[in-house]
């Protein structure tokens, strides 16, 4: 049954407030973008830096620390999944729960327990809704992550990684997050913190590099001890910044994909309002018309 004109008219006045909705969430995602890119740019020497530290300690000293030492039978492994808080961002937290999921059997396959640390009300919503018990979850940030929010992430996995294995604690560390390749490729990434595999930069350093030198008071050990927490905090609020970039970059794309799409309904539901509006007036024409034949018929058999 073909809709009449006035319903035409409501679902086209319904979905132009639906396309400035979207237009203006699309807006302030574009705003906010450039301050997450400028973010997690700042970010990035400090985590080199302290990267090219830790890398030279390593190297240089035989320090024993857990957070380097591998488990010779691991048992249990944490996977953090960073999400976003909100939704309207296309498969942004879907795809980094997907790759959450893969990550599970794979480590499930070498025999591991997964522990899940959540950040972002998408994963927990997802891991609460199928009942699985979460070890920690953090939330209310995902568009503008702090370092506070980090060390806060981090000081609980340091917990758990610090805690033996019978005693609830882990053996390993991972991170599921969205790196910031450009505006429109955002990549799901998924890396090992601990036991620390120290990587500066996107490719390994070549052989011929030489590692700075440093000076270490009071003790190797006693620095090792400050930087490593400090390493790993840097690590994760690098991994949320990328997020966070990640998150408005896919929210502006989805959103202007729903402004187009609002756009095409409305000129669609225009064409059929029109249609219905002239067929209409076409009827009411010959409605008159046939009643004016009809008069002159009668008034001729009259005659």
């Amino acid at each position: 049954m073909p809709a009449s004109l006035r319903e035409l008219r409501a679902r086209r006045a319904s979905a132009s407030n639906i396309k400035k909705i979207t237009r203006a969430m699309e807006l302030i995602a574009a705003s906010r973008i450039v301050k997450a890119q400028q973010r997690a740019k700042a970010a990035a020497p400090y985590q080199a830096e302290l990267t090219r530290a830790v890398s030279a300690l390593a190297t240089f000293s035989n320090v024993d620390h857990p957070l380097l030492t591998e488990a010779e039978r691991p048992t249990r492994a944490a996977v953090l999944l960073i999400t976003s808080d909100r939704g309207q961002a296309g498969a942004y937290s879907s795809t980094v729960i997907r790759e959450g999921e893969q990550l599970r059997e794979l480590l499930a396959g070498k025999g591991l327990e997964v522990v899940p640390f959540l950040s972002g009300r998408k994963a927990a919503a997802f891991y609460h809704f199928r009942n699985r018990p979460v070890a920690g979850e953090w939330s209310g940030y995902s568009d503008g992550p702090t370092y506070a929010d980090a060390k806060a992430i981090a000081d609980g996995m340091l917990e758990a990684f610090n805690t033996p294995t019978d005693q609830g604690g882990v053996d390993e560390i991972h991170i599921v997050y969205t790196r910031f390749v450009s505006m429109i490729t955002q990549r799901v990434e998924v890396i090992r913190l601990a036991p620390l595999e120290v990587i500066e930069g996107e490719a390994p350093p070549s052989t011929d590099e030489l590692l700075p030198l440093y000076d270490f008071e009071p003790s190797g050990e006693r620095v090792l001890e400050e930087l490593l927490p400090l390493y790993v905090a840097s690590r994760i609020h690098f991994c949320l910044l990328q997020g966070a970039a990640s998150e408005l970059a896919a929210r502006q794309r989805a959103m202007k994909s729903a402004t187009d799409n609002a756009e095409d309904l409305i000129q669609k539901l225009t064409q059929e309002a029109n249609q219905v509006r002239q067929a209409g007036i076409t009827q009411e024409i010959s409605e008159i018309v046939g009643g004016v034949d009809a008069l002159a018929n009668a008034g001729a058999e009259n005659d």
